[in-house]
């Protein structure tokens, strides 16, 4: 183990939090005085595809997907309501080495609050975003797979404050347990992630006014953290990290591909039961193509029809990856093709109505992620801020493979081989002391 540049370290995952967002979030009084005394870019990459567990999973491991092996929020379930699957909520489906894993072996304590992929993870003080499916019992199996005693504690002071997972009363929730932990744990390493922003755009849109409000409400949380980090006395050795994982497109139609492959019977019903040869998962602003493995025929059919999917301007296919250019991504390669949809579109796994959705002529708002990285406007904010930090620095174009080795300097543990790198050019020269003027 090194020497660590600052003793604590704050990471706030601001899901969507993007470079449309900047200017009106920048002005704001808790993030504005973050980033005077700290550095800053409007140009954080993400990974592909653009979908939050993928991109947790890169920001605490520092590799890409096809090394981490996180490629969707959910693994592949055909033909059950979105609403009923499984996510890749558990450590154990990661394939890399996570930094609070080598914070472990030094004997530091690490804390995550909601943070993606966790469930059983080697976080010291661990409540895992984790949802019960079924007759599952939502509070036992959080238990099962965090923490029990510290989340039990955090539910019984907080819980009364959620509503399910409506917000802003989760997001609320979040910084309540995050100030708690800050003062009762006093962890080497918090990771908290706040959603509402996220569900804001995709109920919206990413222009609605309510997005200005959720704004001020994120901001109003960062300041309570801020403050319960000085009232437990590790101000002056703590470092806050602020970061987005994805941006949001607005949405106008919903193109639901696997009705194609449907109708030339790649997917087909057997007996009252659903059965695929092929099949799309949608990703959102983009999708994976799954092939029965050894399956030829049904690979070559499903190409065939996608391409010709492809030339239809009306059914939003911008782009079919190959395995090589998913490669050149660092994208998972599940079958080796991928689907990128135009902006405006998105795609939709479901079998049953309209092939093409026209949202505005039923009158919806929304949006959604899961587009390329390289998307024009797409890019993430990022804030760092704390004593070892130069004052009001602007950084270009970073990657989000350079969170997990940036973390790894700052608390001074060793990590890798990460994809990433450790941005030095944020830390300040010499050693003296700068004193932020973080307050209310």
């Amino acid at each position: 183990m090194s020497k660590g540049r600052a003793k604590h370290l704050v990471v706030i995952s601001y899901d969507a939090f993007s470079e449309d967002n900047w200017e009106k979030a920048s002005r704001l009084p808790n993030l504005s005085r973050l980033i005077k005394n700290g550095a800053f870019s409007t140009k954080l990459k993400s990974v592909y595809p653009t979908l939050t567990y993928v991109v947790h999973t890169t920001m605490v491991t520092g590799v890409y997907p096809d090394k981490h092996g996180i490629y969707h929020n959910t693994p592949l379930q055909p033909f059950i309501d979105e609403d009923k699957q499984a996510w890749f909520w558990f450590k154990k489906d990661i394939k890399a080495p996570a930094v609070y894993d080598a914070l472990r072996k030094c004997e530091m304590k690490s804390a995550g609050i909601l943070w993606p992929v966790t469930g059983k993870a080697s976080i010291r003080y661990n409540l895992p975003e984790i949802k019960a499916i079924g007759r599952e019992n939502q509070s036992l199996k959080i238990l099962k797979s965090g923490s029990p005693f510290f989340c039990m504690g955090l539910e019984k002071k907080y819980g009364k404050l959620r509503i399910g997972i409506e917000q802003p009363y989760l997001d609320d929730f979040t910084a309540m347990c995050g100030k708690d932990t800050i003062l009762s744990k006093k962890p080497e390493l918090l990771m908290m992630h706040f959603i509402e922003l996220d569900d804001a755009k995709h109920h919206y849109g990413t222009d609605s006014p309510e997005i200005d409000k959720v704004l001020i409400r994120m901001d109003e949380r960062i300041g309570e953290i801020i403050e319960a980090v000085r009232e437990a006395g590790i101000f002056e050795e703590t470092v806050f990290l602020v970061l987005g994982d994805h941006g949001q497109k607005n949405v106008r139609y919903k193109v639901k591909l696997n009705q194609l492959l449907k109708e030339e019977g790649l997917i087909y019903e057997e007996k009252g039961k659903m059965f695929w040869r092929a099949y799309i998962q949608s990703a959102g602003g983009s999708a994976y193509l799954h092939l029965k493995e050894n399956d030829e025929e049904a690979k070559q059919r499903a190409l065939q029809i996608l391409l010709k999917a492809a030339e239809e301007k009306n059914l939003g296919i911008e782009k079919i990856y190959t395995r090589e250019e998913l490669e050149r991504y660092h994208a998972f390669p599940v079958s080796g093709y991928m689907l990128e949809a135009k902006t405006g579109y998105c795609f939709d796994d479901s079998l049953t109505g309209s092939l093409v959705t026209d949202l505005e002529k039923e009158n919806r708002k929304y949006a959604t992620h899961g587009y390329s990285p390289e998307k024009p406007e797409y890019r993430c904010g990022f804030v760092v801020s704390g004593n070892c930090i130069k004052e009001e620095y602007q950084l270009g174009e970073i990657q989000m493979v350079d969170i997990a080795p940036t973390i790894a300097a700052i608390l001074g543990i060793d990590f890798g081989p990460c994809d990433g790198r450790v941005l030095d050019e944020i830390f300040r020269i010499n050693e003296s002391v700068k004193h932020l003027d973080i307050r209310k």
